[in-house]
């Protein structure tokens, strides 16, 4: 059975005519051309005081594709772990994944994964998932809470219980400046479900060549991370040893936490990254890339293992950025407030 991923809505769009055209006094282009809201595009936002953007338009009602967010309840041998927020597919993967970055496979390889195993999965809506072990030593101890497609770590007493047993990444070959540069690019012919719905994460395990390995998505980008991390454990792929985890989204803890435990040289991000992810990708000897977009990008850890190649930085305008200075720690910047 092939699960839908994206459903079709009805939208109401409403669209400001631009300044030039107002002043033509044509109204023919009030859909603002390639500002398509589906495809996630911002080119319409403004800094800045509130503008006077003219008369809105009602463009009426159309279909369009949303993603598709489903609870997915895992369990392992046979206890409720987790509640996760998720777009259906790749459950199997998403379920190895989380529980190998849990330490829930240390000590007890997996040795089946199947929907519910107590019913039918057609009357749970293939919304369950149980992974079955060799056998643990204790049960395992479930979440305190409901993870969110935004949250990963949601439920974890404390971000110790998910490092102290991760032993430091070994050394590898240096990774190449231009390599991480195009990695938006080599990802982005992938990314199929954003193409569709623009509301999708995505996470990419490639090669120090930028060749694409396996690319997956998710509403929640931990999600996507999880599913890449658990193709590459069914695979027999793990650790993900001289390979690099790109990620769409921003570089928080819980990504470098889940790098680490897959075995990866590096986790670039498109995005800015935490404090404690950069103090947790030190302690792990991880190289953590941000703002990687095309042709730049800045590295909080592991930037004495960056490969300037020659043409780079200075041909076609590339930049690299390598960030030395210590992170700001406070929680907040500037004026009162709770």
């Amino acid at each position: 059975m092939v699960r839908s991923r994206s459903d079709e809505r009805l939208t109401r769009r409403f669209s400001a005519q631009p300044a030039s055209e107002r002043s033509r006094g044509d109204a023919s282009n009030g859909d603002a051309g390639n500002g398509d809201a589906s495809n996630g595009d911002a080119s319409g936002a403004h800094a800045g005081p509130l503008q006077d953007l003219g008369p809105l338009q009602d463009l009426g009602r159309r279909p369009e594709a949303v993603l598709v967010e489903e609870p997915l309840e895992l369990r392992v041998d046979g206890v409720t772990v987790s509640t996760t927020m998720r777009t259906p597919g790749h459950d199997y993967e998403l379920a190895a994944g989380w529980c190998h970055a849990e330490g829930l496979l240390v000590g007890s390889p997996l040795r089946c994964i199947r929907y519910c195993a107590t019913g039918s999965a057609l009357d749970t809506g293939f919304n369950v998932v149980t992974v079955d072990t060799a056998g643990r030593s204790a049960p395992p101890e479930p979440r305190l809470t409901t993870a969110t497609s935004s949250c990963g770590i949601c439920g974890t007493d404390s971000v110790e219980e998910l490092t102290d047993r991760l032993e430091r990444l070994p050394d590898g070959v240096p990774l190449r400046a231009d390599v991480i540069a195009g990695l938006a690019d080599a990802v982005a012919g992938h990314q199929e479900l954003f193409a569709v719905t623009g509301g999708s994460h995505a996470a990419a395990a490639l090669t120090g060549d930028g060749d694409v390995l396996v690319v997956r998505e998710d509403i929640g980008r931990h999600n996507a991370v999880d599913k890449v991390v658990g193709r590459r454990l069914l695979d027999g792929e793990l650790p993900a040893t001289g390979l690099i985890l790109w990620v769409s989204g921003r570089a928080s803890f819980e990504m470098v936490q889940k790098a680490w435990a897959g075995g990866f040289a590096a986790l670039v991000s498109v995005s800015a990254p935490s404090s404690l992810a950069v103090q947790t990708a030190e302690r792990a000897g991880l190289v953590l890339v941000g703002f990687a977009r095309t042709g730049r990008f800045n590295v909080y850890a592991g930037g004495e293992r960056i490969a300037l190649s020659a043409g780079f930085p200075d041909g076609g305008g590339s930049e690299v950025q390598i960030v030395t200075t210590d992170v700001d720690e406070q929680p907040c910047v500037g004026g009162g407030g709770g």
